[in-house]
């Protein structure tokens, strides 16, 4: 299993601490996902806030982008109306500062490579870092490409957070958890991310085969969207990571304030799910 050479700092070591206390409290931790200048950065600042005054441990902040290939068409609606308002990544920076001001909790960007790279890899981390910000979880870097962003995650204190897929051979697996840091994102489905009905027994399976190959946290993104499924992907892993459904009470709601109460409703029907898991954690082996 991988292990880190030298101990944490900056953010990073706020999200470790952070998943280490919900582990300690024999539950998963809940991170929850919503597009920064959506439906206004305002706004979008509004919603997350609530998210993590109604029982969200960590929140990644989407930055919205043109072509989001992975994500399913709620998020891919989010980002173009985030993108026709004009938001930019200095609005990224300012949604993650909000939020970590007000709560004090771990904010991750979860961002596609393109924007970043074009922004400058030294100049975002560093400005990420400074706005308070504990990483990146990014879905289409490859870890074989990943080494200038690596460099400046560690030197700033930020997690390289990676996406791992059922398909991932059990030797990629290894790899990628490797050169990871802060917890591995299951994306436990194939195909973009959405809702689902009931949870998928790959599920299960791909936290085993993560687990086999780190002692880094796995955290399924599944599309859970009520507090029974995150109930039952709590009973297996360490983080559960909630998106579309929140993203959904946004796009759904009268109006802004309505979206925002929505938000706040929905993640505390979720944090009640993962505190309510008949099943304990596992415990990694070594």
């Amino acid at each position: 299993m991988t292990s880190t050479s030298q101990p944490p700092t900056g953010n990073l070591a706020l999200l470790d601490s952070t998943l280490a206390r919900a582990k300690a409290e024999h539950r998963a931790a809940l991170i929850t996902y919503l597009p920064a200048g959506f439906p206004t950065v305002d706004a979008g600042i509004d919603a997350i806030t609530a998210a993590l005054a109604a029982g969200a441990d960590i929140i990644e902040v989407g930055l919205p982008h043109s072509d989001p290939v992975l994500d399913g068409p709620v998020i891919q609606t989010a980002d173009t109306i985030a993108l026709r308002g004009g938001v930019k990544i200095a609005d990224v920076l300012r949604t993650v500062r909000a939020a970590h001001q007000a709560s004090g909790a771990p904010i991750l960007v979860m961002t596609y490579w393109n924007p970043v790279d074009r922004y400058g890899v030294e100049r975002f981390a560093a400005e990420l870092a400074a706005a308070g910000g504990a990483g990146c979880v990014l879905p289409d870097l490859p870890v074989e490409e990943s080494a200038a962003w690596r460099e400046q995650a560690e030197k700033h204190g930020l997690a390289t957070v990676f996406v791992v897929a059922p398909s991932s051979t059990d030797e990629r697996l290894a790899s990628i958890t490797a050169h990871g840091s802060g917890f591995v994102y299951a994306a436990s489905l194939m195909g973009v991310t959405g809702t689902r009905a009931v949870a998928s027994t790959a599920a299960r399976t791909l936290v085993e085969r993560v687990r086999a190959t780190t002692d880094l946290p796995v955290c399924v993104g599944l599309g859970v969207s009520d507090a029974d499924q995150a109930a039952e992907v709590a009973g297996f892993a360490d983080g559960v990571i909630v998106g579309t459904a929140l993203v959904r009470c946004l796009l759904d709601a009268p109006d802004q304030a309505a979206g925002v109460q929505a938000v706040r409703e929905l993640t505390a029907d979720l944090a009640d799910g993962v505190r309510r898991s008949d099943t304990p954690v596992p415990q990694p082996t070594s």
